[in-house]
């Protein structure tokens, strides 16, 4: 028997959706998108047109009571993933919703738990760990190569400030360095490390120009056992998107951790033994991966790998950070 393709509608037409992942999902074998809608009709007939998209809506209201529907995909502003993805829950979609998954943990376990009551799929979109590299990455540390682990330490930059119309830079739309990039290196170290943090401390530059939202963060995070991952994430900086796992007797280099979009750029290095070897990691649409790992799951072939919990206790790191750099003080995590 042959299930058929889920059918994917997309609330907005940000960036993200139009550059990425509406491609992603259409390049997918199981997936495919059949509906958009914008609170400008006339944006989201022109992207659907654009886009291969057979329908276009002018309000979100519409795509949700679309029946044909199966998914959601939320690259909605920050501010307004909560509400939309409740909504989307009670309409009997499953979600994708864009990082950060809400502006606070507390809205994210209100998501989880309407996701549950619903019987529907709600998954974050960190498309970056559909990449086959991080589960090479993981084999490496669990064989010992490197030695014992010591620490992790990463970065994800750009430069954007001129922007100054930018939803980024919205405080109360949940603006600033830390939901936009920072939560890659936080995502990434627990990923990698298999654990949740226990505190952390960051440093942050506040721009008044920007509404006051963090510009630019450094930050220490702290995991059981002394290891810690050392970050720092920008808007206002030079582009780059590294990460490094020290070991006491070696080095995981991850040239571009985050941003894969060329043959290649998913490759890394191991540096142990005396020797440093390049990884060479086979290319992979993160997007279609991602898209495809939410068709398994509604079609019941296996459990979403980055379920809602996951994103919960990412929105817990995310919080501390934010509070530590308003504060200027060390913060610990329950």
């Amino acid at each position: 028997m042959t299930l058929s393709k889920l059918k994917w509608g997309v609330l907005g037409c940000a960036g993200i959706a139009k550059r990425s992942v509406i491609p992603g999902v259409q390049a997918s074998q199981f997936n495919e998108v059949t509906a958009i809608a914008s609170r400008n009709f006339d944006n989201a007939s022109r992207t659907a047109e654009e886009h291969g998209i057979q329908t276009a809506y002018g309000s979100y209201e519409e795509l949700l009571s679309d029946s044909s529907i199966d998914v959601v995909y939320i690259p909605l502003p920050n501010h307004l993933h909560r509400e939309w993805t409740i909504r989307a829950a009670e309409a009997g979609k499953h979600v994708l919703c864009e990082k950060p998954l809400a502006l606070n943990a507390n809205e994210a376990a209100e998501m989880a738990e309407a996701c549950a009551r619903a019987g529907v799929q709600l998954s974050e979109a960190f498309m970056y760990r559909w990449n086959p590299r991080y589960d090479a990455i993981r084999d490496i540390i669990a064989s010992g190569e490197i030695g014992e682990l010591r620490g992790i330490r990463s970065a994800f930059t750009f430069n954007n400030a001129k922007d100054s119309n930018n939803v980024r830079y919205r405080k109360e739309w949940g603006g600033g360095s830390i939901y936009d990039v920072g939560c890659y290196p936080i995502n990434a170290a627990r990923l990698l490390l298999g654990k949740e943090p226990e505190a952390v401390t960051v440093q942050a530059i506040f721009s008044p120009e920007h509404d006051d939202v963090d510009m630019m963060a450094s930050g220490l995070m702290e995991f059981e056992g002394g290891v810690s991952l050392t970050f720092d994430c920008g808007m206002w900086a030079a582009f780059r998107n590294p990460l490094e796992v020290l070991g006491t007797d070696g080095i995981i280099e991850v040239p571009s951790a985050f941003v894969t979009p060329t043959e290649g750029s998913g490759d890394f290095y191991v540096q142990a033994n005396g020797e440093r070897r390049l990884v060479q990691v086979k290319h992979v649409n993160a997007y279609t991966e991602q898209a495809d790992a939410m068709y398994r799951a509604v079609r019941g072939e296996e459990p979403l790998r980055f379920d809602a919990d996951d994103a919960v206790s990412n929105m817990k790191a995310v919080d501390a950070c934010l509070k530590s750099a308003r504060e200027r003080a060390r913060v610990t995590i329950n």
